[in-house]
């Protein structure tokens, strides 16, 4: 089985279902450390733990903090996928395996450590199957809809919330 499937983060957080949007919806809770994957219908079909960015990265000296708000999948990539910016020092080639592309060079793509805590450059990291599985067999590009809800100092949750609920 999957390490996905048997994955029960977000499981208690986001809800079974949500107003049809008549897309498939891929929701990230960086407050949580979790995804869903709601289908057409709005029904819930996935859950599971996933890595925001992280407050502030030490080889940018910047914030890497993921965007929030409302965006589409425009690009995705196979398990090949490579960053062409980081790691900094070499600039690119970090593994990136199932990069789906949803804001510049923001992207959903699988991780291989730290999913319970914001740690990225500002990706989405999820279990490698859940990123084989979503970049395969849930996401459509130029119709899957990303929103990616705020961190815990912000406040932009309220509308989607709202709306989302039956």
């Amino acid at each position: 089985m999957p390490h996905h499937l048997k994955d029960t983060h977000g499981r208690n957080h986001f809800p079974l279902q949500i107003k049809p949007r008549g897309r498939k919806l891929f929701v990230f809770d960086p407050k949580v450390s979790a995804w869903a994957a709601y289908n057409e219908e709005g029904e819930r079909v996935q859950t599971g733990m996933g890595s925001g960015g992280a407050d502030f990265c030490d080889d940018t000296n910047e914030p890497c903090r993921t965007v929030t708000g409302n965006f589409r999948i425009y690009y995705k990539r196979g398990k090949d996928c490579k960053s062409k910016a980081y790691p900094v020092d070499t600039g690119g080639g970090a593994k990136m395996p199932y990069c789906m592309y949803f804001y510049r060079g923001f992207t959903i793509h699988s991780g291989y450590e730290k999913l319970t805590t914001n740690a990225s450059h500002g990706c989405i990291r999820v279990l490698p199957s859940a990123a084989k599985w979503l970049n395969e067999e849930f996401v459509k590009v130029g119709s899957t809809e990303v929103v990616i809800l705020s961190y815990k100092d912000e406040d932009g949750d309220g509308s989607w919330l709202r709306d989302a609920m039956m």
